[in-house]
């Protein structure tokens, strides 16, 4: 009995020491998990020291990042200043052609009104001038060319003239002003942009069948000389022979020496090209007057950046035609001399087109003799009006 007492006693106290103990334990464990948590946050975070060499290559990164930065800024805003400056330029040039496109369009409209659209005419003559030539073209306007209102009647009929000139190596100078006053006192010119000069000759018969095609449709374009007599209805009616031909070259047509001697006149500095000296130029139309059809003068304005320039435009002329299938129309009415030669020549009925004198290139003393040729060779007074080409 007391050994029951005894034992159930004891068991009673061991269950409650088993209590405490297990609470204070858990309590221990507890607070040691916290302490170890903190621990272990502290070593995780804690940010490690960085050596000299670190920090130094991490600055100098920073340094060519802030660099690369500010020239990538810069290229930028030089790029968008290009842009900026290339959109101002296309939009002056948009513009620039929407005028021009509006000023051909309102001319179209008026030449439609008029009913002079695409007018076709026979021949355009241009007579080659220079600065100094005034008196030339004061015989010339005072013989064979017809003036003011008679100009006007001739183009009606189909014949368009022309003095043509270009400018003057100092633009607007006192040559320039000349001629531009001459123009409004008779408006027979037609300028030309070129700059005058005696070797400049076949860049300025380039130049001017260039620009004659571009403003009138004709079926033939001329060159002649300030010094020459024409009679314009004698070689309207040789012309009119060969109107319906394609690629026609029509001319007093020549074969001239090769001048090898520097000095002389119509020497050739590019003589060599011509085979051994002593040689003769291929066949040309003599540079005093000249013709050519419609489709050999477009040839000359479409390829005129590749045609080569001898010094004689005559012979360039000549040259431009070589390897076409061109119709060469040698008629020596075209390149007839002064009296007597034309006087008697007309006498029996082959009135010439064209005088001059063979040893001056032109009428000798033009100036005072043009006169006197055209009332010896010249056709009737009657004849251009009679006409019909």
């Amino acid at each position: 009995m007391s050994m029951k007492g005894r034992g159930g006693v004891g068991v009673g106290e061991m269950g409650s020491r088993n209590v405490v103990v297990s609470r204070n334990l858990a309590l221990l464990l507890c607070f040691s998990s916290f302490f170890a948590g903190i621990l272990f946050t502290n070593r995780i975070w804690t940010e490690p020291e960085r050596t000299s060499v670190e920090s130094e290559a991490c600055d100098q990164k920073l340094k060519v990042g802030n660099h690369i930065s500010n020239y990538s800024l810069g290229k930028i805003s030089s790029t968008q200043h290009d842009i900026s400056t290339l959109n101002s330029k296309i939009s002056s040039i948009e513009m620039k052609l929407a005028a021009a496109k509006s000023e051909q369009q309102s001319l179209s409209s008026a030449d439609a009104v008029s009913g002079n659209l695409k007018r076709k005419y026979f021949m355009v003559i241009g007579i080659n001038t220079a600065f100094s030539s005034r008196k030339r073209r004061d015989s010339v306007r005072a013989t064979w060319m017809p003036q003011a209102e008679e100009r006007k009647k001739l183009e009606e009929k189909g014949i368009v003239i022309r003095f043509v000139i270009g400018h003057s190596s100092t633009a607007g100078g006192i040559l320039d002003k000349a001629i531009e006053a001459e123009e409004m006192m008779h408006g027979d010119f037609l300028r030309l942009e070129h700059v005058e000069g005696y070797l400049e000759l076949s860049a300025k018969t380039k130049t001017y069948f260039r620009t004659a095609v571009a403003l009138w449709d004709a079926d033939f374009y001329i060159k002649v000389d300030d010094d020459v007599h024409v009679n314009l209805a004698t070689l309207g009616t040789i012309l009119a022979g060969h109107k319906k031909k394609p690629r026609v070259y029509v001319g007093c047509m020549k074969s001239g020496p090769v001048l090898s001697k520097k000095g002389v006149r119509y020497y050739e500095p590019e003589y060599w090209k011509f085979g051994e000296a002593g040689n003769k130029y291929f066949r040309h139309a003599t540079g005093q007057l000249y013709a050519i059809s419609k489709d050999l003068a477009t040839y000359i304005s479409v390829n005129q950046h590749i045609l080569h320039k001898y010094v004689n435009e005559d012979v360039s002329l000549g040259s431009w035609f070589i390897g076409l299938d061109v119709e060469h129309v040698d008629d020596k009415r075209l390149c007839c001399g002064t009296p007597p030669d034309c006087e008697w020549k007309a006498h029996l009925g082959s009135t010439c087109a064209v005088s001059f004198d063979w040893k001056c290139s032109g009428i000798c003393k033009s100036v005072e003799r043009m006169m006197e040729v055209h009332k010896t060779c010249g056709e009737d007074v009657n004849a251009l009006e009679h006409a019909s080409f």
